[in-house]
């Protein structure tokens, strides 16, 4: 098949041939796009909305964040838990039920992510039975209350990026790893922790998979997420291994599940999940955060878009080609455009510094839909003006439209 073919599947499997709600998006609304990306990645950065609400507002438009939030992290008898947190594509919030498909990897983290936990084994071995008895005790809480409890509250000096963990705050990252413990909240964006058998309901919590029905039903996920996908594709949505990967899809092609097709100018096989639909077109508009589940994996994005896409974030800032936080454009099933953005949220400002072209489309056209779709972000995010600097090819048309065209 072509390569424009390949692509609609892949928007289409995303969420993105689906027509935006006309009233309000509501609880199922949302319930809707998880199905389709089966997972939403978290991060700390907040230079426009955390990391999680962005790809809901691709696919649906503006909806009232609460709603996610609910979703994520409330838990009552009428509407119990449907996210929880674990380390899937990094850190990410994936249905409550995939978490006993996650319990190899908590097998193989059961002495943390990090060297460093080993280490702090070795210097507080009962560091570790001390956390686990102040959760007991006391329930949800962050690393630091727990070191309040224990009395270990000291200063520390933070690294360059702020990252340097006290060992209490590395024991709640071990725990969380293995699965001992879970986040059921997180207060500004910080993880509160507990015992995951106060968090994760008993029938979910006590079923259990081999390792190879597991990976095989991770990799049945990414392939439904994908629509057509390469083994490495499939591999990254849930940081799986080559070993892990290969199987499952032998597996998945002798149950018909998937079946192997060629993509033009691929230079791997492709998998095309039985049930994905290839759309005539894809219309419509979408800004795309930096880890929107369609484009996190940087080589898929290129090999389908014809997309050079790399975040900058860690980039000194005189290095930096397009920006610090850099959200590609979206239009008709292309991807079009990219623009750097900020939310001032004190002045109530939503901030373009940059704003770039891609050859081979009507830069006009591209600049009005992409204030368009500026406008619905600001709307969004409760910003009054939209400010375009002066990076980029795009930057003098963007601000004109804008101009030309003030937001109501």
């Amino acid at each position: 098949m072509t390569v424009a073919a390949a692509r609609r599947i892949a928007l289409a499997a995303q969420g993105f041939a689906a027509t935006r709600p006309s009233a309000a998006p509501t609880r199922r609304t949302v319930l809707r796009v998880l199905d389709n990306t089966r997972l939403l990645q978290l991060d700390s950065v907040s230079a426009v909305v955390r990391a999680h609400y962005a790809p809901v507002f691709s696919r649906i438009g503006a909806y009232d964040r609460d709603l996610l939030d609910e979703i994520a992290w409330a838990d009552t008898a009428r509407r119990p838990r449907q996210l929880i947190e674990y380390w899937a594509h990094e850190a990410a919030l994936l249905p409550v039920e995939d978490w006993p498909l996650m319990r190899w990897r908590m097998v193989e983290y059961r002495h943390g992510r990090w060297n460093g936990m080993r280490q702090v084994a070795q210097r507080n071995p009962a560091l570790m039975d001390d956390v686990l008895s102040v959760l007991k005790e006391f329930g949800p809480s962050s690393a630091g209350e727990v070191e309040r409890h224990l009395e270990l509250d000291r200063p520390r000096a933070k690294g360059d990026w702020g990252w340097n963990y006290s060992d209490t705050k590395v024991v709640c990252e071990a725990l969380f790893a293995s699965g001992d413990l879970t986040v059921p909240k997180r207060v500004g964006f910080q993880r509160y922790y507990d015992i995951t058998e106060r968090v994760i309901p008993a029938d979910v919590l006590t079923r259990q998979l081999d390792e190879p029905d597991a990976i095989r039903e991770l990799v049945r996920r990414a392939a439904s997420a994908h629509g057509i996908a390469t083994e490495t594709d499939l591999r990254d949505y849930y940081r799986l291994k080559r070993h892990h990967t290969e199987p499952a899809i032998a597996d998945l092609l002798e149950t018909g599940e998937l079946e192997q097709v060629s993509v033009q100018g691929w230079d791997k096989p492709a998998y095309l999940h039985t049930e994905a639909r290839t759309p005539r077109r894809i219309s419509g508009a979408a800004l795309l955060c930096p880890f929107d589940p369609l484009i996190f994996f940087r080589a898929r994005t290129e090999r389908l878009f014809d997309f050079h896409y790399r975040i900058e974030i860690y980039t000194p800032e005189h290095k930096r080609v397009h920006g610090y936080y850099v959200f590609p454009f979206l239009l008709d099933g292309e991807l079009v455009a990219r623009v750097d953005l900020r939310a001032d949220r004190a002045t109530g400002r939503l901030l373009v510094p940059g704003a770039f072209a891609e050859p081979g489309h009507d830069d006009a056209r591209v600049a009005a839909e992409l204030a368009t779709a500026l406008r619905e972000m600001a709307n969004w995010l409760e910003l009054d003006t939209i400010e375009v600097g002066e990076r980029g090819d795009l930057a003098i048309p963007l601000a004109a439209v804008l101009k030309s065209h003030p937001q109501p």
